[in-house]
């Protein structure tokens, strides 16, 4: 007979790969971007000899929260802008057509409107950076092409809200994600359910609020700390689109850490300061998105 202390060790023993990796691959990176940030390192060894890293306590982020450029807040205003979109734009969108397409409302073509919505996710981000640059951005894109059609005198000029386009395209493209998610969680809800609900009564609006919507609330949950997660770490679709241009006006918090540390001249401290905040405000937010949520089903209940 095995006892306790044998199943415990055998717990260990399946745990202990899994927390090594996450050590390693997680936990460890982190820490060490959180140490580097308060250092004046700038290149060259980091231990052994040849290394004269100094300690320079919060140097970095004092200098990102006060520089006179706004360079942080313009790029962290962006990133809250993509969450929002994300948040409020891809899943409410992507839960309406996945409804449509579960409930059959679309009589015909199911099959080939699912594929086109969900068709962008499985493009490359750069190639879609890319060709949304050509159609929007340059004194040579196809929409300053259809203008010269009507007027020969048209001079290229950048809307007074570049992210705009950053934001319908990054609409575009996640929608479909978040449709499959919602789709394959009602094709589990119970047809006799629905069909009982019909017998006594219940329209589609009823079907939808009392039915669909509670079934999901967890589904809902998870898809908005999916697009938090992934909104906050936004950046080959806006590297090849825009390149964080004009002047800085479409950079994400991810574009700013990497020209910090790659282009130019160096700052790998600043770099891992804007990691570090970016993980702070993602474990924010991930936290009010979990609250908001177990708040909602508590109310269910």
């Amino acid at each position: 007979m095995t006892t306790k202390g044998e199943k415990r060790l055998a717990y260990m023993a399946l745990a202990l790969p899994a927390v090594i990796i996450y050590l390693a691959v997680v936990a460890f990176p982190t820490i060490f971007s959180v140490l580097l940030s308060l250092t004046d390192y700038n290149g060259g060894p980091i231990f052994g000899p040849g290394s004269n890293i100094q300690f320079a306590g919060l140097k970095s982020y004092l200098w990102m929260f006060t520089d006179p450029s706004g360079n942080f807040y313009t790029a962290l205003k962006n990133n809250l802008l993509i969450v929002g979109v994300s948040v409020f734009g891809q899943i409410p969108l992507g839960f309406i057509l996945a409804y449509i397409l579960s409930r059959k409302l679309i009589k015909k073509g199911n099959s080939f409107f699912q594929t086109m919505i969900y068709l962008p996710n499985v493009i490359s981000s750069i190639i879609i950076g890319v060709l949304f640059n050509a159609i929007i951005y340059g004194r040579n894109s196809v929409l300053m092409d259809i203008r010269r059609i009507f007027d020969p005198a048209a001079v290229f000029t950048m809307s007074s809200n570049p992210m705009a386009p950053v934001l319908v395209v990054i609409l575009w493209m996640f929608t479909g994600f978040y449709m499959i998610i919602f789709l394959a969680n009602m094709q589990r809800i119970d047809p006799a359910i629905i069909e009982a609900a019909r017998i006594d009564g219940a329209k589609e609006s009823g079907i939808l609020w009392h039915i669909t919507l509670p079934a999901l609330s967890g589904v809902i949950i998870t898809t908005a700390i999916l697009a938090i997660s992934g909104s906050l770490k936004s950046f080959d679709l806006i590297y090849a689109m825009t390149n964080g241009g004009p002047a800085g006006q479409t950079r994400v918090l991810s574009l700013y850490m990497y020209q910090s540390a790659f282009q130019g001249a160096p700052n790998y401290p600043l770099a891992n300061a804007i990691s570090t905040v970016m993980v702070v405000i993602s474990i924010i937010l991930i936290i009010m998105t979990m609250s908001l949520g177990k708040a909602f089903r508590e109310k269910e209940v």
